[in-house]
């Protein structure tokens, strides 16, 4: 069996697909080879599950492997043809869309923060504490290492519930989209160092500013949440991945 490796910080899941196509070239993946399950290759490679999924999609979409799901459900090897341009086109893809949500999010979310100032109660304080809480647990007692899709879970429900602390269902649909959509983009910065404590730090200054409706605050703690993610893939692809906007597209910071 190929010995998938721990993937590098940076490019993931590029580089998930180039380790599995590495295999195949060498011929250690062979047609009809069963791949090791979803569990089995995101621990090996120490990925988050949605990188993973990602790879998988790129080489299922070229026909290198296939999904079963009956009668014997497990990802096979489908074929040895590696088309030679079988990343460039996806990367510059999956950027064109990446550069898209981060457009969109920067739009999106601090207005969703502004909106929960003015809406949230006690019980959507709760909610989005409890996620902090248990990222706070799970820091405290190692598991985040582990789980890391539970970890950044919650960094996702946080964000759902920041919308659901508007009491406006469009929005809360809208959040869904958008969280989606980030959920490479985010996993690409889940493995820099000290991440986990930012993200928590992040989180709880959101929450004060919210809860003091803050506008002033609401606005400088968003900036930071969203440029975080922006300069991370920024680095990681050597590109400007987010448009300069237009004046008349940028949020004016509300005085206090």
């Amino acid at each position: 069996m190929h010995d998938f490796r721990p993937i590098t910080p940076y490019r993931t899941f590029e580089q998930v697909v180039e380790q599995i196509a590495r295999g195949i070239r060498l011929g250690v993946l062979r047609v009809g080879d069963r791949i090791p399950s979803e569990r089995e290759l995101a621990t090996e490679m120490q990925v988050s599950r949605p990188t993973l999924r990602e790879a998988i999609r790129v080489l299922e979409d070229v026909g290198v492997i296939e999904v079963r799901r009956q009668p014997s459900p497990g990802m096979f090897v489908a074929s040895t043809n590696l088309p030679p341009d079988l990343l460039q086109s996806k990367v510059e893809m999956r950027g064109e869309e990446v550069r898209g949500v981060l457009e969109a999010r920067r739009m999106f979310e601090p207005r969703v923060a502004h909106l929960a100032a003015a809406h949230a109660g006690e019980e959507d304080f709760a909610r989005m504490q409890e996620t902090i809480d248990i990222q706070l647990q799970m820091l405290a007692d190692g598991s985040h290492r582990e789980d890391t899709d539970k970890f950044h879970g919650q960094d996702v429900l946080f964000h759902h519930r920041m919308a659901g602390a508007t009491h406006n269902s469009t929005i809360v649909q809208l959040m869904g989209i958008v969280q989606g959509k980030l959920v490479l983009a985010r996993d690409l910065i889940s493995h820099q160092h000290h991440n986990q404590e930012w993200v928590i730090d992040i989180h709880q200054r959101t929450l004060a500013a919210i809860q003091r409706a803050d506008h002033a605050l609401i606005e400088t703690v968003m900036e930071e949440h969203i440029h975080e993610l922006e300069m991370a893939w920024e680095r990681s692809r050597d590109i400007a991945l987010v448009r300069t906007l237009p004046e008349f597209m940028v949020p004016s910071k509300t005085d206090a």
